[in-house]
């Protein structure tokens, strides 16, 4: 049968009190022995007083009287003093005892954890009923451990497959720019809307080689750098201006137009880093325009309610998948399978502006139904 922690404490406590007080009277015997009577002589000296009770025969006769008032404030002395001495006592042996099984416990819990951790077992196997809820708490631990790990897993295999497309397709057109190349030097009397033919083919394939190679160094910076943020107020109505006309060539080499909404009232000041949030929306619109419909209208729309600022970016294009959708912020993930295509990069935009987003404080999210995508960025003013 099993003492309480307290009653243990407790009957630990009665016994130090007995063992002190015992320990108190040996010291008392041995001193006045050693000594020779002197607690006697000093109790006498100090609490004891001689009275004179009558003179006969020429003899003085005296009697000796306790001084009852000094006894009392003697006791009441020696009582406080005791006192004080059980509390600080029991408290420090209480403390003591304390320290002693809280580090007990934490042995304790602190192997049941590596084990937990290490072994494949369940957590009621190895926590006993007391540590249930450190058994809750671990459990949850190791799931989203486990989740993390696999999620590192899918991602790290979405690099690889990434890199060894990359590798395989940068054959395909530096074949076709050196095959070109070697032709035109071969036949160099070759009619000149042939030449012209060729060069163009040429052309096209060394910038499709040149944007394989961009996707090998985003990855490659993406894996060495740390996002630092540098924030100071920004027109946040003139950025997008701004941007619209940068991307002007590209929305007209893929027949869309650009529409903006709420950047035409007052400015919208934020508190942000410029670079950081002009990434996160040319990444957005970079992905508006390679997944919607030629000839189509990208809108832009920019609103405040309250503290917060959206900045919503909508394209008509296929509705992209639920499951997709809620993998789109992953690194390295990409909406179109095939390699063939020239939509998309290295899969890296939209992790890139998730995170940037929520240094900034904000969020992020993507919705997609009806064959219209939208990216609605959440930041506070």
């Amino acid at each position: 049968m099993k003492v309480d922690g307290r009653l243990k404490r407790l009957l630990v406590t009665v016994l130090l009190i007995i063992g002190g007080i015992y320990l108190c009277n040996m010291l008392y015997i041995m001193i006045d022995q050693l000594m020779n009577g002197f607690v006697v002589d000093w109790f006498e000296d100090n609490y004891v007083e001689e009275k004179q009770l009558f003179t006969k025969d020429g003899l003085t006769y005296y009697t000796k009287a306790i001084r009852w008032g000094k006894v009392k404030e003697l006791l009441l002395k020696i009582l406080i003093g005791l006192v004080i001495f059980w509390i600080v006592s029991v408290r420090l042996i209480s403390v003591l005892y304390a320290s002693r099984q809280e580090t007990k416990v934490l042995k304790e819990a602190g192997k049941m954890i590596g084990d937990y951790m290490r072994q494949g077992r369940e957590a009621s196997d190895i926590f006993p009923s007391e540590y249930a809820p450190v058994s809750v708490e671990m459990a949850e631990i190791k799931a989203a451990m486990q989740r993390q790990e696999q999620l590192q897993k899918e991602e790290a295999g979405r690099k690889n497959d990434l890199i060894t497309y990359l590798a395989h397709d940068l054959k395909t057109p530096l074949t076709s720019v050196i095959g070109y190349l070697s032709l035109m030097e071969e036949v160099p009397e070759m009619p000149a809307e042939q030449r012209v033919k060729y060069v163009h083919i040429t052309l096209d394939k060394a910038l499709r080689l040149e944007r394989l190679i961009n996707e090998f160094f985003e990855i490659t910076r993406y894996n060495l750098q740390q996002i630092v943020l540098e924030k100071e107020s920004l027109d946040l109505s003139f950025m997008l201006v701004q941007m619209a006309d940068e991307f002007y060539p590209i929305l007209s080499d893929h027949g869309n137009t650009l529409k903006l909404q709420g950047t035409n009232e007052e400015s919208i000041m934020v508190y942000g880093d410029g670079d950081k949030l002009a990434r996160v929306f040319r990444n957005i619109l970079k992905n508006a325009i390679a997944y919607s419909y030629p000839d189509t209208e990208i809108l832009v729309d920019c609103k405040t309610a309250g503290e917060k600022l959206f900045v919503t970016f909508s394209n008509k294009g296929k509705t992209i998948p639920r499951q997709k959708l809620e993998a789109i912020f992953e690194k390295f993930f990409r909406l179109d399978d095939a390699r063939g295509t020239n939509q998309g990069g290295a899969g890296l935009g939209l992790a890139i502006a998730r995170e940037i987003v929520t240094l900034h404080g904000g969020a992020i999210r993507a919705e997609s139904g009806n064959e219209v995508t939208a990216f609605t960025v959440e930041l506070p003013i």
